[in-house]
């Protein structure tokens, strides 16, 4: 019934036999009787295939509605409808053909509770199928409920499998770990083979244009005596004073930027590299306090390496250029520019070596035996590059002195966050101060605990604490004491 009375809709009938209407009484009086009959009897068909969509509309509508639904209504209201509607619609009917109407609707009657009772028949039919439906939907969901067991069970097995399966993939995560971290450390083995023979090319072709210079001026020397008779005349004092000049030297003149940029250098190692570096220890080592005292050590050691290479460079030096020295500079002057210009020549990876030996026979730190500390040897590096740096400014800067269990200073250090406040000893040194001389040039790091003085750990620095200098040897505390200080200053005030 729906899909008629839908069809019906869509047909839009009334719509369509409402527009022919008003064109037919437009061109009424236009068009021939031939025409205007032709044009009413094309909308009586019209307006018949409607009826015939209601009827048919009515029928389905009375048929499924049951056995006696629908029986009133049409008692009621459609049989004395089409009875009135005949009488009017034919004047000439009589007596005898509404005796025949109401015959037939009864045997439409008759027809219609035939229909209901095929209809009701029909209903037992389709309850029986659903019956059966239902029964075989039953047996379905349990097959279902079956078959989610099964797969509950099959989850299980499968979780269980995953479970061994991450413990595998983190057995295999820590060795690949382990094998990238070995082969960083290689690479960082080739890297130092590659500086190594970088430098001696670099020292090469440095001797041989060392060699090429030293011949030249023994050559022009030898010219200068034979043809000229100034050198004799050169032993009086006066004229002395008129070959020296004030010109500075190349190290004179990049002096100031220099030390900005060491000292920016400086704060950034502090502020990134050393955090990096604490991040790669705190994988091996749990303890926070021992991971900061390694990196304080490897930076305190890392400088001393390298004032005491730049000691014994700017001895070889000195060595080098002294017989051949000429000109309007001083000899110390010429030797730092040189150094300034040539520091490339420092050998860095005999420092970190020094470095890490000095680390490992050092008591106050200690690393897992099966890691070693060349695993920060980026880091030592590049503090032993920047300490050699410092070396050649004028004056050099230097870490300040540091033991454990010292009085906190505010204008040295600055407290950790986890510090405790209060307390006006240093327990231990997170990162040194730069010193020039005896003014700050960058505040360190100092983590300040009560009872520092009483901790069993030992100084930081390379000389003894006062605790422990009572059991020491004089000798061992005054050369861890020249350790710490500068190699250029001695003054007592640093002593």
């Amino acid at each position: 019934m729906a899909d008629t009375l839908r069809r019906l809709v869509n047909t839009s009938a009334y719509n369509v036999l409402q527009e022919k209407l008003e064109a037919w009484y437009n061109d009424y009086h236009l068009k021939s009787c031939d025409q205007n009959l032709n044009r009413c009897c094309e909308l009586v068909e019209l307006t018949s295939k409607v009826q015939g969509q209601l009827f048919t509309i009515l029928s389905l509508t009375a048929r499924e509605g049951g056995q006696y639904a629908g029986v009133d209504t049409l008692k009621s209201r459609f049989l004395p409808w089409l009875g009135s509607s005949l009488f009017i619609t034919s004047s000439g009917v009589t007596t005898d053909t509404s005796l025949n109407l109401i015959q037939e609707s009864m045997e439409k009657e008759k027809k219609i509770r035939a229909l209901s009772d095929s209809h009701e028949q029909e209903m037992q039919k389709m309850e029986t199928q659903l019956s059966a439906a239902r029964l075989q939907l039953d047996t379905i969901k349990q097959e279902l409920a079956d078959a989610d067991l099964e797969l509950n069970d099959t989850k299980n097995r499968s979780a269980t499998t995953l479970l061994a399966s991450e413990d595998e993939i983190l057995q295999l995560k820590a060795d690949l770990r382990a094998s990238r971290d070995q082969t960083d450390m290689y690479k960082r083995k080739l890297d130092v083979l590659d500086d190594f023979e970088r430098q001696i090319r670099m020292l090469k072709d440095e001797v041989s244009y060392l060699t090429a210079e030293k011949s030249l001026l023994q050559d022009r020397i030898t010219r200068s005596r034979s043809s000229s008779p100034l050198p004799r005349r050169s032993r009086s004092p006066s004229p002395l004073p008129f070959l020296r000049s004030d010109s500075p030297t190349r190290a004179q003149l990049t002096n100031a930027s220099r030390h900005s940029r060491l000292v920016t250098r400086f704060t950034d190692i502090y502020a990134n590299e050393r955090l990096d570096t604490q991040n790669l220890l705190s994988r091996y080592i749990d303890n926070l306090e021992m991971v900061q005292r390694i990196i304080f050590i490897s930076t305190v050691e890392s400088f001393h390496a390298a004032k005491m290479a730049f000691r014994q460079f700017k001895l070889r030096v000195r060595k080098t250029l002294s017989p051949t020295h000429i000109g309007q500079a001083s000899l110390d002057d010429t030797v730092l520019d040189y150094i300034v210009r040539n520091l490339d020549l420092y050998d860095i990876q005999s420092s970190v070596n020094d470095v890490i030996r000095a680390m490992n026979v050092n008591p106050k730190i200690s690393f897992p035996p099966e890691i070693d500390f060349i695993l920060i040897s980026s880091f030592i590096r590049e503090m032993c590059r920047l300490a050699f740096a410092m070396q050649t400014l004028e004056p050099p800067l230097d870490l300040a002195f540091t033991t454990d269990g010292e009085l906190y200073s505010e204008s040295k250090y600055r407290r950790s966050y986890d510090s405790e406040f209060t307390a006006p000893l240093v327990a231990y040194h997170v990162w040194p101060a730069l010193m020039e001389g005896d003014n700050v040039i960058v505040k360190g790091e100092a983590f300040t605990k009560r009872g520092a003085l009483w901790s069993p750990r030992r100084s930081r620095s390379r000389s003894c604490s006062p605790n422990c200098s009572r059991g020491s040897s004089p000798s061992r505390a005054l050369a861890s004491t020249s350790r710490s200080s500068s190699p250029s200053r001695l003054s007592p005030s640093r002593l």
